[in-house]
């Protein structure tokens, strides 16, 4: 019986994962006028935390290069309203207009990520999570929304997972799982997917969390 209950919960949860990608962004398409050389202009500032065109060098500091247009403008956003909360971020969000965050978000989306390659102690276990999941669980794979290659979506806002720093990934994660990813009285529905991610997260075991962070380290 408890094992019915889990497949349908998993079961579940794909359903939830499959409607929320018909779900538009939060976000206007900055790929619609943002412009990649004003972008690159006003990215240098930028360079100091997350790497030369965005390839980050220190892992607590995410990389950007490569990363969906979509995505970033939409949590340039989050940072700006005050709803995703970090002390770098947040005053710096504070000064862009909205010109300037969809300038940055297809600036960042033309860049090639490269990085760290996964750590040979964790990646099988990862992708076999990453692929298919733990039912027993209710875990989807995290394929199902990020795509075989780390891609992401961007017409569903889903982000890009491949070359990210595997520490980075490992602290979004737990700031799901404890539910400190967003702030304000309707956090986990801060963006249209997010309630997947905070419903998932907690899911994981401390171990899963670290196999993934790895395997998606070494995505290309």
């Amino acid at each position: 019986m408890a094992k019915r209950v889990l497949l349908a919960t998993a079961s579940a949860l794909l359903s939830v994962v499959w409607a929320a990608a018909a779900t538009p962004p939060i976000t206007p398409n900055p790929y619609a006028d943002g412009s990649a050389q004003a972008g690159a202009t006003k990215a240098a500032v930028c360079f100091s935390c997350h790497g030369p065109n965005g390839n980050s060098q220190n892992p607590v500091w995410p990389r950007l290069a490569g990363q969906n247009a979509v995505y970033i403008a939409e949590q340039l956003h989050l940072f700006r309203a005050g709803i995703r909360k970090n002390p770098v971020m947040q005053p710096m969000a504070a000064g862009l207009s909205d010109q300037d965050i969809d300038n940055l978000a297809v600036y960042f989306a033309a860049q090639t990520p490269v990085g760290l390659e996964a750590d040979p102690s964790y990646w099988k276990a990862g992708k076999a999570l990453y692929v298919h999941g733990d039912a027993a669980h209710g875990v989807p794979g995290c394929i199902a929304c990020h795509g075989p290659l780390g891609r992401g979506n961007p017409a569903a806002g889903y982000p890009a997972l491949e070359a990210q720093q595997s520490v980075y990934v490992v602290t979004q994660l737990q700031n799901y799982a404890n539910g400190t990813r967003y702030s304000g009285p309707n956090a986990t529905a801060a963006t249209p997917n997010s309630t997947i991610m905070f419903d998932i997260a907690k899911r994981l075991t401390p171990e899963q969390i670290r196999d993934v962070a790895s395997y998606v380290q070494g995505l290309r």
